[in-house]
């Protein structure tokens, strides 16, 4: 098969991750692969890039609404695929998602599939929600499948009107659970702790995230400088880039906060900074099913996260985490002080987490179950012509 996958964006987050993951087992599995995404491809990127993908950068695929831009790549898509005459065309993110779809109507033949990584249409202002549905539906008529990250996602689509439940399958976003089963404390140890000496080691808390405004930063971190100000026993390693990072390092150099939260920039060993956490913390306004979230129980982390749909499939209060309500991060800064002081539920959370069932996650089931849906769709097309 001749797969194109379609992103608005390629940085550092798990959308990115799920679907260059896919893109590499597709390749190395011998289909023709390319990846189309919009402006430059993060520099993380540049080195890792998978041996047998094609990549074709298209500056025009912006995030933001753009009536000439949108235009403009729409139209480059659609003579690109004119050119490359697809079997599949599967579209990620949510402008890439509506435009790669709009423009895959010029090749009959390619089964369309959009990947359901968020629900772009979640807790946002009602105008904003009604535009991504109403966008969201016009795309669902040129798309024969749907593959998201979770059943809830996926449900979600169905209940607003925009798949039918026949059309809808569901991946999970498999990563390397080995990798982070195993991993151990990075070199930097020490210093990241602040601290050689293992007896003063302080109260360490991931935060894994892209740094970009739904991932709730700022907000958390204000929370977090009225229950931890000042203190130099907890340690909050802030780990990520993006567009928010000058504003949330200004935040983390104020008296309250500076000698407790340390920005780390991008880990390429996501897995070490995990294992010298005692807990990790989500702070998003919004999710599928984080990935950060899977990645820090296989490595025998509990995370602190808001509860969002679908997350019983994986989490469980008291059991491998501590779920509260979404948008409060009060509760989150209360649920990691209460960790922090009750090391016997810390302890129990960090069984919990050791002994959740992940294999549904195994990276090989991703590129293998979705690639079986491409290959269920051209067949029933064949069937049908």
């Amino acid at each position: 098969m001749h797969i194109v996958h379609v992103l608005t964006r390629l940085t550092k987050g798990g959308s990115e991750e799920n679907t260059m993951a896919t893109a590499t087992w597709q390749a190395q599995a011998g289909h023709s692969v390319t990846v189309i995404h919009g402006g430059a491809a993060d520099r993380l990127w540049e080195t890792r890039w998978p041996a047998g993908v094609e990549r074709i950068a298209l500056p025009d695929l912006v995030a933001p609404l753009s009536p000439r831009l949108d235009w403009s790549a729409q139209q480059k898509l659609r003579a690109l695929y004119l050119t490359m005459q697809p079997d599949i065309v599967h579209t990620h993110q949510s402008k890439a998602g509506i435009l790669g779809r709009r423009a895959a109507r010029a090749v009959p033949k390619a089964r369309v599939v959009h990947g359901i990584h968020i629900v772009n249409f979640d807790h946002v202002p009602r105008a904003r929600k009604a535009l991504y549905l109403t966008a969201e539906r016009h795309a669902a008529r040129a798309t024969d499948a749907f593959v998201g990250v979770s059943d809830a996602v996926c449900d979600a689509y169905v209940e607003a009107g925009i798949a039918r439940s026949r059309d809808v399958y569901c991946v999970p976003s498999g990563f390397d659970l080995a990798r982070f089963r195993s991993g151990e404390p990075p070199q930097d140890a020490a210093d990241l702790l602040g601290t050689p000496d293992s007896a003063a080691r302080p109260f360490c808390i991931a935060m894994l995230a892209a740094l970009e405004p739904r991932k709730g930063h700022l907000a958390f971190l204000d929370s977090f400088a009225r229950w931890f100000s000042g203190r130099r026993d907890v340690r909050l390693l802030v780990c990520g880039e993006g567009p928010m990072r000058a504003a949330i390092e200004q935040v983390a150099k104020t008296p309250q906060l500076r000698h407790s939260v340390v920005m780390c920039g991008h880990r390429s060993d996501p897995e070490a900074i995990l294992v010298l956490a005692d807990v990790s913390v989500l702070a998003s306004e919004r999710e599928g099913l984080p990935r950060a979230a899977l990645q820090s129980i296989a490595a025998g982390t509990p995370v602190v996260m808001p509860n969002f749909p679908g997350c019983e499939a994986v989490f469980t209060d008291q059991g491998n985490a501590r779920l509260v309500n979404r948008n409060a991060p009060d509760a989150l800064c209360a649920a990691l002080s209460g960790l922090e002081t009750e090391r016997p539920m810390l302890r129990k959370l960090s069984v919990g987490a050791r002994a959740t069932d992940l294999r549904d996650w195994e990276e090989d089931r991703l590129g293998r179950d979705t690639t079986a849906i491409y290959e269920t769709l051209i067949e029933r097309a064949e069937t049908a012509a």
